[in-house]
């Protein structure tokens, strides 16, 4: 396993736009995620294609990839975090400079589409990569989950937090929809509420992301094997109950349930219930069909919606489906 070094007050963080052009898009929000984290104590290295649009993208595949790299080489550059997600950084995968990662390891983050980064550069270096918040869509949102997302962030790439370290469960949480540009206060706060679908403890390495992104290099070098014992955190949004019943099955026809310790599956931002009712813990209970026993938590905070926990991917942890707990037991950062 490669850990990636401590991040300290005054370091510079690099950020990216691997798919969404969401800077040009939606200049106003990222100006006030760039003020969040100037005014945190940290200095900003802008990726090359900060401002631009290439329509569905920020840049060809070429320029992304380019963008990226470049952050990887900068030796200033501690952490790299991504602006938002989108739907092609899977684009990327074969021409990540996986080799200057395993010489200088960073801190990589993001979340949602940025998902097949995190798994591919941990699958071609060892390197824990951390799903969280990113730079637009979470930094840019207004208090507090701004800074909720910061707070859960921080101790982890800090150090300040050490093993075995209980990830905190959030007093509330949100999925309104406002539009970026238009938004001129903090959305609504729901009480939160974790679901136990299956109890027990299970304990195993943490993997997983965004599952719908994850169909985009199943099965490739980039998509780390899924080994016995492992704890998989699962999270999508804005898809439809077919979309999840469909994905659902693509784990069980691939034998994935059959190896997995245990499953933590993220709140679902913007689920499109079909008028079935069902939520998607009830419809990955259907595709279990009962013959499965390891434990599921359900509506975790890790994922779209605010304010989000992050997770170090590739690190041990322990699921505790009947405390509704999840704790970092292996290192995740150097």
């Amino acid at each position: 396993m490669l850990l990636a070094p401590k991040l300290k007050k005054g370091d510079a963080i690099g950020i990216f736009s691997p798919s969404n052009p969401i800077t040009a898009t939606a200049p106003i929000r990222y100006e006030r995620a760039k003020r969040f984290l100037t005014d945190k104590g940290f200095q900003l290295v802008e990726g090359s294609l900060t401002g631009k649009s290439d329509f569905y993208r920020s840049g060809t595949i070429a320029e992304r990839v380019n963008e990226f790299n470049e952050l990887v080489r900068n030796p200033e550059v501690k952490c790299i975090i991504s602006t938002i997600g989108g739907m092609v950084s899977n684009s990327m995968l074969p021409y990540i400079d996986y080799g200057q990662l395993r010489k200088t390891p960073k801190i990589i983050m993001g979340y949602s589409d940025v998902t097949a980064l995190l798994l591919g550069i941990y699958a071609q270096t060892d390197l824990v990569t951390y799903y969280g918040p990113a730079v637009v869509a979470s930094f840019g949102e207004f208090p507090p989950y701004a800074d909720m997302g910061f707070d859960y962030f921080w101790p982890l790439v800090s150090g300040e937090a050490a093993a075995p370290h209980t990830l905190p469960t959030p007093e509330f949480w949100t999925d309104e929809m406002i539009p970026w540009e238009e938004q001129t206060r903090s959305k609504a706060q729901v009480p939160n509420k974790l679901i136990t679908v299956q109890g027990g403890q299970a304990q195993g390495r943490v993997i997983g992301g965004n599952l719908n992104t994850m169909t985009g290099f199943w099965g490739s070098p980039y998509m780390p094997e899924i080994r016995q014992g492992d704890i998989l955190l699962l999270e999508d949004c804005m898809k439809s109950t077919t979309t999840v019943e469909r994905w659902f099955s693509l784990l069980k026809v691939n034998g994935v349930f059959d190896r997995i310790g245990g499953l933590i599956l993220g709140k679902h931002e913007l689920y499109k219930d079909m008028g079935t009712g069902r939520q998607p813990y009830q419809v990955l209970q259907e595709v279990l069909d009962g013959k499965y026993d390891f434990p599921i938590l359900a509506d975790f905070d890790c994922c779209h919606t605010h304010p989000m926990l992050t997770m170090p991917l590739g690190t041990e942890v322990r699921l505790d489906a009947t405390a509704q707990t999840v704790t970092l037991l292996g290192l995740w950062i150097g």
